[in-house]
């Protein structure tokens, strides 16, 4: 055994490695990057012979997991609370498939919005679902729970959710690593009528699922992490789960002893241990990450209370934003510890809102937007998607409108379209674009409708730490093209300040055409020049990249 320092998603990483994985799968997003950036890395440096890489979107990287699952060997496939909506729909119907390879998803979410749209707590699509979720405490639960989360998947046959919070993945520790599993030898599910979900046998697997709950309960109850202490009849008591444990030891150390505790890291609640801690306490008090999942069904949605359950739902834990050791002990009317203070930091030390980098291709395009929005309409809105580019929101471009969710901005500009706005203009990354604005860009091409859309390819994900688009270069335009947009109409600009006249001319010719316009606006990111070419590279184009500094006009 040995012991490395290690973030909470490398241990789930190694946690999988170990596990005996086969392949791995992942679409980048913060908080959850990092697991497949470390299963890829280890790979490569030992030579290890697992498949997979960064999928088209989450949807996708589930199917491909659930393939490999099919075959009877381990799949993870890991993204972010968001993605598990984008993958919800392979994820509710593979609850009732069942796994036959251990099928392991590792879903990282982001209580105070670090780097999201929303607050989302994936407890409550596992519940949905019907299956087993997952939360580990520390790093060393994150490492131990991953490879047990493939044991119970095979064991039980059904797909387990893992459930990091942003703090747990993004913070590091020492961990005890163990052995490496052999992975599966390949052996075919022994029945496909259950992955071949027509009616019949939709019911047929469906039915089989409902019968796995007792096992999936009697699983919860008996596990040592849903462990019931009991130190005295008539004292209050706590429901605490996941990181929330490690908080609360911290803001209580020795007063915990004065408490009767349930801590929970395996779902389905483990309802007779929640009974016990009833039965024997004065009062409770759940202690949880993210939403109020856990007291809401123990309080009965806040409506039944036959003793004093307190939590988010009462207002003695704030509803919004992350838990910490402080927060803890100004709930349990503890004195809040002095944080360090240095006199005169505040003058030295000003807050920076995040902006784009200098000589960002980006802002270049946006100049461009901005200076026909100026000739045609002032008021006119933009719709916008995420990336980067979002950051053309704030000053000094504030250039879109909206950014809703990955691959909204041509759907929302058709729907603008249909108001009456005209033209209506979005703006979509190369990423973005190929993850889910391709589906909206076929209804737009279905009627010719009168948007504009802005493709601002930059040849790499950038947001999430410069991981391989999907499609950029020549292969996007020959997508495009693909998806029934004219030629005519797909045009292609290198976003530049010695070019912005002629950009500025393509520009105003496609707004004055009454149909479906596409302007690319292809310059590779300043931040990443080394690593697109690298990405290129172990892709096999041998093309030089379009845009880069080799080809620039200059400017930068």
């Amino acid at each position: 055994m040995s012991q490395e320092i290690l973030l909470g998603d490398e241990a789930v990483a190694r946690g999988a490695i170990d596990a005996g994985l086969s392949a791995a799968y992942a679409y980048p997003g913060t908080p959850s990057t990092e697991i497949f950036e470390a299963i890829h890395a280890l790979t490569k440096q030992h030579q290890l012979p697992i498949r997979g890489f960064w999928s088209t979107n989450e949807k996708v990287a589930l199917e491909e997991a659930i393939g490999v699952s099919y075959c009877g060997k381990r799949a993870l496939v890991s993204m972010k609370h968001v993605g598990l909506n984008v993958a919800a729909d392979p994820f509710m119907n593979v609850a009732v498939s069942g796994a036959w390879g251990g099928l392991v998803l590792a879903v990282a979410d982001d209580p105070s919005m670090h780097s999201s749209q929303n607050e989302q707590d994936s407890r409550y699509f596992a519940d949905f679902a019907q299956v087993l979720c997952l939360e580990p405490a520390d790093q060393q639960e994150a490492y131990e729970l991953t490879q047990e989360a493939f044991e119970v998947s095979e064991r039980l046959r059904v797909p387990v959710v893992l459930r990091l919070v942003t703090r747990l993945a993004h913070s590091r520790a020492m961990v005890a690593l163990g052995e490496r599993r052999a992975q599966n030898a390949l052996r075919y599910v022994d029945d496909a009528g259950l992955y071949t979900l027509i009616p019949s046998n939709a019911r047929r697997a469906y039915a089989g699922l409902l019968e796995k709950q007792p096992a999936l309960q009697r699983y919860s109850e008996e596990h040592r992490l849903n462990a019931l202490t009991i130190r005295g009849d008539g004292k209050p008591g706590l429901i605490v789960s996941g990181i929330a444990w490690t908080y609360l030891r911290e803001a209580l150390g020795a007063r915990l002893e004065d408490y009767n505790v349930l801590r929970v890291s395996v779902y389905p609640l483990p309802v007779g241990k929640v009974r016990a801690l009833l039965d024997r306490s004065s009062e409770l008090m759940v202690v949880e990450e993210g939403y109020p999942f856990i007291e809401r069904f123990v309080s009965a949605l806040g409506l039944f209370r036959e003793k004093p359950v307190k939590g988010k739902l009462t207002g003695h834990l704030p509803r919004m934003g992350e838990l910490n050791p402080d927060v803890l002990r100004e709930a349990f009317g503890l004195p809040v510890k002095a944080s360090l203070t240095v006199p005169g930091l505040e003058e030295v030390l000003r807050p920076r809102p995040p902006r784009l980098c200098d000589a960002c291709p980006h802002g270049d395009s946006y100049e461009l937007i901005n200076e026909v929005r100026r000739e045609l309409d002032a008021s006119m809105r933009v719709m916008g998607d995420i990336g980067c580019y979002a950051l053309g929101y704030s000053k000094p471009y504030q250039a879109i409108h909206s950014c809703l969710c990955m691959g909204s901005s041509i759907g929302m500009a058709i729907g603008a379209a249909h108001a009456g706005v005209s033209p209506s203009l979005c703006v979509i990354g190369d990423g973005t674009f190929t993850h889910t604005g391709m589906n909206a860009l076929l209804d737009a091409v279905i009627e010719n409708t009168n948007i504009k859309v802005f493709i601002l390819d930059n040849s790499i994900v950038a947001m999430t730490g410069g991981q391989p688009t999907t499609m950029s270069d020549a292969h996007l335009e020959n997508l495009v093209l693909g998806l029934g947009v004219k030629k005519a109409h797909l045009r292609t600009l290198t976003p530049v300040p010695q070019r912005h006249a002629e950009n500025l001319a393509v520009v105003r010719e496609e707004l004055a055409y009454q149909g479906l316009s596409v302007i690319i606006a292809r310059r590779a990111c300043v931040r990443y020049v080394k690593e697109i070419k690298e990405h290129k590279r172990e892709r096999g184009a041998s093309a030089p990249l379009e845009g880069d500094c080799a080809n620039c006009a200059g400017g930068c």
